[in-house]
């Protein structure tokens, strides 16, 4: 295994999460991470060395993910049912408190608009700088910001309603 190959597998847990976070379902995620994985392979002649690869691969996958929605309004398709129950018991996590809030984060994030719950992933989840997820967006940073902000804001109300919460 080459060192390009090798960074692609180490980033195989951000762009999982990158993942569920546009798709909502770990099934889709899951695709959608082999999607990117493939494109990125059969195109890295096109990366630049020196370059984030991270950045590159999310870039990747947005776009995937962007044909995706597309194809799916074209065939009207119904989304795979939630699996949050099935995902959020986390065998790292020191509690069940802790799993109950990361239960309904998930459920919050999901019910975010596409635009904010990608910027809030992206910057929040991944910690990218707004430079950076306004790159992989391809967006202006001013629009990031703003569904950022509106993300956050949305996150607090939805985070702090008691049907959220439990």
């Amino acid at each position: 295994m080459d060192s390009f190959e090798q960074e692609i597998v180490d980033l195989l847990p951000r762009l999982r999460r990158f993942a569920r976070a546009l798709a909502g379902h770990r099934a889709d995620a899951d695709d959608l991470v082999q999607i990117a994985v493939e494109r990125a392979l059969a195109r890295r002649s096109q990366w630049i060395a020196g370059t984030r690869l991270d950045n590159w691969t999310m870039r990747i996958m947005k776009n995937a993910w962007i044909d995706e929605a597309r194809s799916r309004n074209r065939k009207r398709t119904v989304a795979v049912g939630d699996d949050f129950l099935d995902s959020v018991s986390d065998p790292a996590a020191a509690s069940a408190d802790m799993r109950v809030e990361a239960m309904a984060i998930r459920q919050a994030m999901a019910r975010l608009p596409d635009d904010q719950r990608v910027a809030v992933a992206l910057v929040l989840v991944e910690g990218l700088s707004y430079a950076e997820a306004a790159e992989v967006l391809e967006i202006p940073a001013g629009t990031l910001t703003s569904r950022l902000v509106r993300g956050r804001t949305a996150l607090m109300a939805l985070l702090s309603t008691p049907e959220t919460r439990t």
